[in-house]
């Protein structure tokens, strides 16, 4: 098969679909890969390194589009990506369609098959290839809430972790999965006052047993919610729906009792933010400010430290990567359910339930498409 990865073109995004080890790996299952000039070069990998993995150098994304089978990407395809893409052809990358009628659209038109990293699941009922960026983007969450918490930033000023004789501020992380264990780790690392709230009495449970007193629990009732929300100096959004678009769990009347210069961190901006007030921002410009509570809404944060994204990503989807190369998309799909939960777009139908609901598209379910 012949395997295209165009550069990432998103703002401030960095990594890339395949390292060369990957292509490596690629190559010697007998496929070839193209790879446009220079798209490692944000994870520190040079045109040279791809070609000793193998790969040939190509000057211009058109000529990956038009030439490859298979695209392998890391965002989903902006509107002048998706716009070249065609019928016969496999899109791999990440998608999350449900806020974006768009770009589900545009993936609709050209007739392309879509696989989503963020709907291909495990055995365990995981999620495998969001969870490293997962981890990724819950680490970063303290450390940019931190940032945004300084006065020049609009802030309220405060040390995440405080000082003798000062209390440190105090961290709520609304969702015990990937995203906010791993902020909680961050932040009571920095020193923070840290509570998790979740739904799921074992994930506390397990929340509680893994970390013991340095991050406190507390069941997600609306009740203890706000109270907790209003007397937070950062929450961090970091609750998921597969596939679906966010949950909202703060709306706009809250913010005014909240304290002023507090922070969100909205990791699920992805899926379309899990804060009423929140709207997708780049790195460029960050944070923006409703109320006088600071929002961070990027919605690419691992794109930031795109290397260890990157390496941590293609751990993740290289064994995917290959299967589709390997096989085709429809044969590895039967072969492998849960890399048939990816597939979310196929020849202009939506074949994944949630952003066929989310977006009023009549649903083609999955074993019509693979019989």
């Amino acid at each position: 098969m012949l395997i295209g990865i165009p550069k990432e073109i998103k703002n401030h995004e960095y990594r890339v679909g395949m390292t060369p080890s990957s292509v490596r790996e690629a190559t010697a299952h007998g496929h070839d890969v193209i790879i446009e000039t220079n798209a490692g070069a944000g994870i520190g990998c040079s045109n040279d390194d791809y070609i000793a993995a193998g790969a040939k150098i190509i000057d211009t994304a058109a000529e990956i589009f038009a030439k490859a089978e298979m695209i392998v990407k890391v965002k989903e395809p902006q509107k002048v990506e998706y716009e070249q893409l065609r019928e016969g052809q496999l899109l791999f990358t990440y998608l999350h369609l449900a806020p974006d009628p768009d770009q589900t659209t545009g993936l609709i038109t050209s007739g392309v098959t879509a696989i989503a990293y963020e709907t291909v699941t495990d055995k365990n009922g995981g999620l495998p290839l969001l969870a490293p960026m997962s981890e990724v983007a819950g680490r970063m969450a303290p450390q940019v809430g931190a940032a945004a918490l300084q006065k020049a930033n609009g802030g309220r000023g405060m040390l995440l972790g405080g000082v003798p004789g000062v209390a440190p501020a105090k961290v709520v992380v609304i969702g015990g999965g990937v995203v906010g264990t791993n902020a909680a780790r961050i932040a009571a690392g920095m020193g923070a006052d840290v509570i998790i709230l979740d739904k799921n009495v074992k994930r506390l449970t397990w929340i509680d047993d893994a970390f013991g007193p340095r991050v406190k629990t507390q069941y997600a009732t609306i009740d203890d919610t706000e109270a907790l929300v209003y007397d937070a100096d950062m929450v961090v959004g970091a609750v998921l729906i597969p596939g679906a678009a966010a949950p909202k769990l703060i709306h706009k009347n809250q913010l005014s009792r909240m304290k002023p210069g507090s922070v969100l961190v909205d990791v699920a901006i992805d899926q379309g933010g899990c804060f009423e007030t929140s709207k997708a921002t780049t790195h460029a410009d960050p944070t923006y400010i409703v109320d006088d509570v600071v929002h961070y809404c990027v919605a690419n944060m691992p794109g930031a430290v795109a290397r260890t994204s990157t390496f941590a990503l293609n751990n993740a989807t290289l064994p995917f990567t290959l299967a589709l190369a390997d096989k085709g998309w429809k044969k590895a799909c039967q072969d492998d359910p849960h890399l048939a939960a990816g597939l979310n777009i196929h020849k202009g139908r939506v074949t994944y339930e949630a952003v066929a609901s989310a977006l009023g598209y009549d649903h083609m379910p999955l074993d019509r498409i693979l019989a």
